[in-house]
């Protein structure tokens, strides 16, 4: 039954994003077996409906305009390449040979029978079609995390979740609770992005770094995805920037477990702002600011950061504030 479902949703994909124009529902259905076989013209609007929620779960933009651009009475559905193709990417060496050995296989398959059935029929309709258009549906991922079908049946079905989340600067996993809007990838990595209902604001969940079981916390349908949300856009500015940002910090010799975890060592037994040479200087990685001076403020007086001076001085900034509060 999902293998059926799959199928359908990748050759609707396929038939949305190889049409130069805009196409109907009556098109679409008469294209594609799987809507043609539906008892009842009820039956294929529910079924429709149903896949076009999905494919939006998982960020695939689909497009609606007028079928004749002189007349807006009659309205079809595309997918622009520009819109549902994924951000560079960057593998190794072996990957690449991997993904290439994967997309000779796809092109020599045909893209399977039914896609190239539907593709003919498409030409019989009088359709213009773009057969290049195919690559962009090449496999590029694979979703490996447990999480990822609790959370794209959640999104899909706007069921309220809960989960135990670890972020990478924690020990701890926290219980989180979200309305999923969909499942996207950013980076190379596959995200849930929704409402956070703990913060009350839009969210970006890295599924690798769930580490429970997705239970639904409240009832199917009970929230609706903002309109208007455009998921990548939010990928863009929720996903976590690359570490492309160098800080030099002094760690208490044997304090900063979780920084060492991930720094390179570059000086041992200095001298610390205590004025004794238990320490150690470290070089550390990082994207956010915000998130490197809330990690090094979270081991005290354990860490000091040497550079870069904005680093330095948004954590003191922050000491000050916090020490501010307090009193």
């Amino acid at each position: 039954m999902i293998a059926r479902k799959t199928e359908r949703l990748l050759n609707l994909v396929i038939l949305l994003l190889v049409a130069r124009n805009y196409t109907t529902k009556e098109q679409i259905r008469a294209l594609m077996e799987p809507y043609r076989e539906t008892a009842s013209t009820e039956a294929f609007e529910r079924m429709f409906e149903r896949d076009k929620e999905e494919l939006r779960a998982l960020g695939i933009p689909l497009e609606t305009g007028p079928v004749d651009k002189y007349f807006d009475d009659e309205q079809g559905y595309r997918i622009k390449r520009d819109a549902f193709e994924l951000p560079p990417l960057d593998f190794t060496a072996e990957e690449v040979a991997v993904l290439g050995l994967a997309a000779r296989v796809w092109r020599h398959a045909g893209l399977a029978s039914a896609t190239s059935e539907a593709l003919l029929k498409l030409k019989a309709a009088g359709l213009d079609f773009d057969r290049e258009q195919l690559d962009t549906v090449q496999p590029t991922l694979v979703a490996q995390e447990p999480a990822f079908e609790a959370m794209w049946q959640a999104a899909t079905s706007r069921t309220p979740v809960r989960f135990d989340y670890r972020r990478s600067d924690q020990q701890a996993a926290e219980t989180r609770h979200l309305e999923p809007w969909g499942v996207i990838t950013a980076q190379g990595r596959w995200y849930v992005a929704g409402h956070d209902l703990d913060r009350g604001a839009a969210r970006l969940f890295r599924l690798s770094r769930v580490v429970s079981e997705v239970e639904p916390d409240g009832e199917p349908g009970s929230y609706v995805v903002p309109e208007g949300t455009d998921l990548r856009a939010l990928s863009q500015s929720l996903a976590p920037p690359r570490p492309d940002h160098r800080a030099v910090v002094r760690a208490r010799a044997g304090a900063a477990l979780g920084l060492r975890r991930r720094s390179e060592v570059l000086e041992t037994g200095v001298e610390g702002p205590d004025g004794t040479s238990g320490w150690d200087r470290l070089t550390m990685r990082y994207g956010w600011p915000d998130s490197a001076a809330e990690e090094l403020m979270g081991y005290a007086d354990a860490v000091v950061v040497d550079e870069p001076p904005e680093l330095r001085d948004l954590v003191v900034e922050r000491l000050r504030a916090l020490a501010g509060g307090a009193s």
